[in-house]
């Protein structure tokens, strides 16, 4: 497995297709969710695309970094996700500790902010997360706000 952390230009056209191939399977059709995956914010000249890609190069596991004031005051962490035959490996932990390096690296005193699934809110608090809001629902499934402060 080969981690890697791109910002949008430097994105291979395969990479950027798998990315959002993986995406749209996942958080339009598998959630059942239309609506716009397609942002601007992957674009952000400071967005960094974390993710896995295993020997034959598929897509394992994938998550953005946003920069503060692009969709929070806190730099942000969001469309996490697993692709499906990977899930259960224990990749998720390893993908927000990677996240979150990369967000503390670029900016290390603006904290993190993320809208989680509330169905997961346990995995973000392990991860050092805490939650900020009541829910909410967002695109028909219930969400929380959570924050990230570095010690």
């Amino acid at each position: 497995m080969k981690w890697k952390f791109l910002s949008f230009n430097e994105l291979s056209l395969d990479e950027l297709y798998n990315i959002m191939q993986l995406r749209v399977n996942v958080f339009v059709v598998e959630q059942n969710c239309p609506y716009p995956e397609l942002d601007n914010k992957d674009r952000h000249a400071e967005a960094v695309h974390v993710f896995a890609v295993n020997d034959q190069q598929d897509m394992v596991a994938y998550a953005r970094v946003l920069p503060p004031g692009l969709s929070y005051p806190q730099a942000s962490i969001g469309r996490v996700i697993v692709a499906s035959k990977y899930r259960g490996h224990n990749l998720g932990a390893p993908l927000m500790h990677h996240a979150i390096n990369t967000a503390l690296a670029k900016w290390p005193k603006a904290g993190i902010q993320i809208g989680a699934q509330q169905a997961i809110e346990r995995f973000y608090v392990e991860l050092g997360f805490k939650t900020i809001s009541p829910m909410y629902l967002e695109d028909d499934i219930p969400h929380i706000d959570m924050v990230y402060q570095a010690e």
